[in-house]
């Protein structure tokens, strides 16, 4: 594996990202219910675990197995959303917020327009390595590549 940073298929202008989003946003929401559906019987499977005797004899040995089972399938389907995100040409950065990064070119480099899914369009952008903490809005200052006037009506601070 090489330390080059592999340059992303599609680039998107906020235009273009903001126009995806109905079906980035259906895929997402779905990601986003079922990712925190997972986390939440996980947990109570955890908990569950730790309380109870490794003996062969558990009644409950099989209706575990079970859900352990249906855990995996719907992790599965949690990878098949992230997968039709991929294809999309964005980046799914976090399930349970539902967070998703649009690849942009931005005074030459590549950035990640930034999409958190209660947000009603993109208004954010950081760094490829600046992460949802290094979020900054998006100004006149601050347009991508390919962008001329204000953003969805922002102006400069």
């Amino acid at each position: 594996m090489s330390d080059h940073i592999q340059e992303p298929i599609k680039l998107f202008t906020v235009e273009e990202a903001n126009a995806m989003l109905p079906l980035v946003r259906a895929i997402a929401g779905d990601m986003v219910a079922l990712a925190r559906d997972v986390d939440e019987r996980r947990e109570r499977l955890n908990r569950i675990n730790d309380h109870r005797e490794s003996d062969s004899s558990d009644p409950y040995t099989d209706e575990v197995a079970q859900i352990e089972q249906e855990l995996e399938k719907d992790i599965e389907r949690l990878h098949e959303y992230a997968r039709e995100l991929v294809q999309l040409g964005v980046e799914p950065k976090g399930a349970t917020e539902g967070l998703v990064d649009f690849p942009a070119k931005m005074d030459g480099r590549t950035v990640c327009l930034c999409w958190r899914y209660d947000e009603s369009e993109v208004l954010y952008w950081h760094e490829v390595d600046g992460g949802f903490a290094g979020r900054q809005p998006l100004t006149v200052g601050s347009i991508p590549d390919g962008h001329e006037g204000d953003v969805n009506g922002l102006q400069d601070s």
